[in-house]
């Protein structure tokens, strides 16, 4: 065993989740989704379309005959599921998954070639054509995505195979890129594999991945653009449309330098994954250019390209972005991955800055658009994730194919469930951020942590009535009295934010820093805070320029958005607008998927029975004044296909 001897923290602390809410979807990950998508990545189940992955590494493996199915990126599902494990296997052991893994493991180490090259796609199908479309064939990406999966293994289990395998890649990747003579000066379409190269950095401490890092993202832009040149040399031929006319370097994110990049471009999450290696950079090297870039793109994308629910990427297009204000409801794509790289981009975000606004998002699109993607039963997903939905028009419109009004058992392209179970089995890492002797609260989620703040050893026990109430408890426990600060976010949706430390309260106006109520005192055992956050539903407005939602208004109450589903109010929705002075009222239904708390207010509906017009008519149908009832967003479509939606007319 090749031990790495210099460890490094990839998280602040030693944070273990212990959350009523989040803790039944941790362990559903767990005992559900973790080996549902084991059996679905091995073709075993006969609902689900099949996903060939295995197969695939059994075929590069020499175990078996046949021929390379699936996408060109299919290698990458397996890396996902196999990060997931790794951080599953950091919260709770579990010798039958551990052996199941290594078993996988195993495989891909036989599926490796002699110079280090590791690529199902490109052994199989095409072995002499290896790094000569890196625009279309993800060869860096499921290079990245399994670098990820190693430092997450090695530091659940110290077992370095994966580890050592993955550097062996890197070392190869090395052969082949750089700014030296001889090498490419190229990058991959797809982003990913630097926020990787930073991952096996912090864990290893070997700068050669830094600086590997930082090529790829310094390459990116430049001119002689590479990506054109080698779409040139390819007599301008791609792997999914064949010959072409033009290339989209903005939708590669590759138009320009990434520290002259100031819009969200292109493929929504080639660029939040690129967006993510390069705060990290910036954070690494000391990179003011650099980190000016990442504000003004998430500025750009989170103040003009956002959905409500965190979406991002309005375009089945492409996957893509379009242009600022343009947020349809009915076509959107949203894709779950998208989500789940904007939640990477504000952890890094928050790790350059202490500002409220990065953890406000990463809120919204955890407790929105990422949840909502999967179903109760954790066996069905959402790739896109729609804030309206009509089921005929999902299946008779061919320009609302992409957008399903129930969760789908498996893909074909199946990168958004493993990246689900990735993501919230690491949710642990993105409770707090560290900066200096002060411990910053980013999410409300019950923990138990560890930290050193200002020289001291601190217990920090978070209890939390999210994201039902705005209660919130914190003790600190500092091994000796000791100086250093507390910063608790104050959410934007809320109003009214009250502190007390031992029952005596604390000015949060005074107290506010970048959206943070800092207190710095000195810390003693058993100090306890309390915040209260109110939570009651409320209306939300568009900017006047958001077309798509003029007129309308959307319920939310605390970090939840609201929708209407047909199955509670009737159908159809279009026909539903909502009381100008209605009030709210909110009750906790038990019943409810798992038990979620229910918004309902006065409003009226169009009685269709008072139109004898035709298809069209000068005189309106009659209103009648009707109740309305919304529910979480994240919990619609778990009763069967209907109509839904997130923007109501007001």
């Amino acid at each position: 065993m090749n031990k790495i001897t210099e460890m490094r923290l990839t998280q602040p602390g030693n944070i273990t989740i212990k959350d009523e809410f989040w803790g039944c979807y941790i362990r559903l990950v767990q005992d559900v989704v973790i080996p549902y998508q084991y059996e679905a990545l091995h073709d075993r189940v006969p609902e689900a379309e099949p996903s060939h992955a295995i197969a695939n590494f059994e075929i590069a493996a020499g175990r078996r005959a046949g021929e390379f199915k699936g996408w060109v990126f299919q290698d990458s599902d397996v890396a996902k599921w196999l990060e997931a494990v790794g951080y599953s296997l950091k919260l709770k052991p579990d010798p039958e998954l551990e052996r199941q893994a290594d078993e996988v493991i195993d495989l891909i180490g036989e599926a490796q070639q002699e110079d280090g090259y590791l690529n199902t796609y490109f052994t199989v199908k095409e072995p002499g054509k290896r790094w000569t479309n890196l625009q279309d064939c993800h060869e860096l990406y499921c290079a990245g995505h399994f670098i990820e999966a190693a430092v997450a293994y090695y530091e659940a289990t110290g077992k370095d195979k994966l580890l050592n395998i993955m550097r062996r890649v890197v070392d190869h990747i090395d052969t082949v890129f750089g700014p030296e003579e001889g090498k490419l000066k190229g990058y991959d379409g797809h982003q990913e594999i630097e926020l990787a190269l930073v991952k096996l950095h912090r864990l290893t401490g070997d700068e050669k991945y830094l600086k590997l890092s930082s090529f790829f993202i310094d390459r990116r832009g430049q001119e002689p653009n590479f990506l054109r040149q080698e779409w040139e040399s390819r007599g301008r031929i791609t792997h999914w449309s064949g010959k072409t006319d033009q290339i989209d370097l903005a939708y590669l994110q590759a138009h320009l330098p990434v520290r002259e990049q100031s819009a969200a471009v292109g493929h929504s999450v080639r660029a939040v994954y690129m967006y993510t290696a390069m705060a990290d950079l910036a954070l690494l090297n000391g990179d003011g250019a650099l980190r000016d870039a990442c504000v003004q793109l998430w500025n750009n994308m989170t103040e003009k390209q956002m959905y409500i629910s965190g979406g991002i990427g309005s375009t089945h297009h492409g996957e893509a972005f379009t242009f600022d204000y343009d947020l349809p409801n009915d076509t959107i794509y949203a894709e779950t991955c998208a989500s789940i790289g904007l939640i990477f981009f504000a952890q890094r975000m928050l790790r350059l800055a202490p500002e409220a606004r990065y953890a406000d998002v990463m809120e919204r699109a955890l407790y929105n658009n990422v949840l909502g993607s999967m179903a109760q039963d954790g066996k069905h997903y959402f790739y896109v994730n729609p804030l309206e939905v009509w089921p005929q028009a999902c299946s008779c419109n061919p320009g609302k194919h992409h957008v399903k009004p129930e969760r789908q058992g498996w893909f074909g392209c199946a990168c958004c469930p493993p990246n689900v179970a990735r993501l919230l089995t690491s949710l642990n890492q993105y409770i707090y951020t560290v900066h200096g002797d002060t411990l910053y609260t980013n999410l409300y989620i019950g923990s138990e942590s560890n930290f050193t703040l200002g020289g001291t050893e601190v217990a920090i026990t978070l209890e939390s009535c999210f994201p039902w109430e705005g209660k919130v408890s914190m003790k600190v426990n500092p091994e000796q009295p000791g100086n250093f600060g507390i910063a608790l976010r104050i959410p934007s949706w809320s109003d009214g934010a009250e502190i007390r430390v031992n029952g005596d309260a604390v000015k949060v106006t005074e107290s506010l820093e970048l959206g943070y109520a800092v207190i710095r005192r000195e810390w003693k055992e058993d100090d306890v805070i309390e915040l209260t956050l109110p939570m009651e539903a409320h209306r939300v407005y568009a900017h006047p320029n958001l077309r798509a939602d003029a007129g309308k208004t959307a319920i939310q109450r605390g970090p939840l958005v609201y929708c209407l589903e047909g199955v509670d109010n009737g159908e159809p929705l279009s026909s539903i607008a909502l009381s100008k002075s209605g009030e709210f009222t909110e009750t906790f239904v038990e019943g409810l998927l798992g038990g979620a708390v229910v918004v309902k207010t006065a409003g009226y509906r169009v009685d269709e029975q008072s139109w004898d017009g035709g298809l069209y008519s000068r005189t309106k149908a009659a209103e009648q004044p009707a109740e309305v009832t919304a529910i979480p967003y994240y919990l619609w479509g778990n009763r069967g296909s209907g109509e839904m939606k997130v923007w109501i007319t007001e």
